[in-house]
């Protein structure tokens, strides 16, 4: 993982760092690569990875929507954090999908809440399943996962790429998939809250128009809440 700072004040620069770096000492984990900038230009003319980038919106030069369009269109996964005492700007910054929105001066509370978040986005997108069949073993981030379902003696695994029919249960897939962003929502299906298009008291419309997951009537009301949630979290 590799983290960057672009903001034209040094003071919110090393604020930056030091609630990052305070953020992985206080979880006990190593912390990544970090980089800062003082200028869009010089973000830009960066050619490593961007994983994770804190943006000043009014800088001389490119301003931050600019930065965040470019790195959105070489990357739409990099996660973006605006950063900005200008709230005016927040509809523009939503255009390309920031992650979150961090006002000046910074909030230590909110911003660590902040980061555990994006941390766990990232990690959903990044980190592989395995999903192991009787034909082999395949791998890839949680996030293309669409649902688990159960059919007959069958588990399958649906993706955005195929169906795999896993060797395991239905057990084992709850307790492997990321709670943050899978939800069980019958004793038949586990789906992804991402790849969720709309629902009704019955039924689950997901991204794949041709699979439909069942919703206990039991489980409404607390799929609605996680659900709800979940897009809360996304912004």
């Amino acid at each position: 993982m590799r983290i960057l700072i672009c903001d034209d004040d040094p003071l919110i620069i090393e604020q930056l760092q030091k609630f990052i770096e305070s953020f992985f000492k206080s979880n006990h984990i190593k912390c990544p690569e970090l980089v800062s900038f003082t200028s869009g230009e010089s973000l830009l003319a960066d050619s490593e990875e961007k994983d994770l980038v804190f943006l000043d919106i009014e800088m001389p030069g490119m301003n931050g929507i600019y930065i965040g369009n470019e790195l959105k269109k070489a990357n739409k996964n990099v996660i973006i954090f605006v950063v900005t005492s200008y709230s005016e700007y927040l509809d523009d910054a939503m255009r390309f999908h920031v992650f979150r929105y961090l006002s000046k001066p910074l909030d230590r509370s909110r911003f660590l809440r902040n980061m555990k978040d994006a941390l766990t986005y990232y990690n959903s997108i990044t980190v592989k399943i395995p999903v192991e069949t009787r034909q082999g073993l395949y791998s890839f981030p949680a996030s293309q996962i669409i649902a688990i379902e159960a059919q007959s003696r069958k588990v399958i695994v649906h993706t955005v790429q195929q169906d795999f029919d896993s060797i395991y249960t239905m057990d084992y897939w709850l307790n492997l998939l990321p709670k943050n962003s899978f939800f069980q929502t019958h004793r038949s299906f586990i789906i992804n809250l991402d790849h969720v298009v709309d629902f009704d008291h019955f039924t689950i419309h997901l991204s794949n128009p041709q699979l439909t997951a069942y919703l206990t009537r039991r489980k409404y009301s607390s799929f609605k809440n996680a659900y709800l949630l979940y897009l809360e979290s996304m912004r």
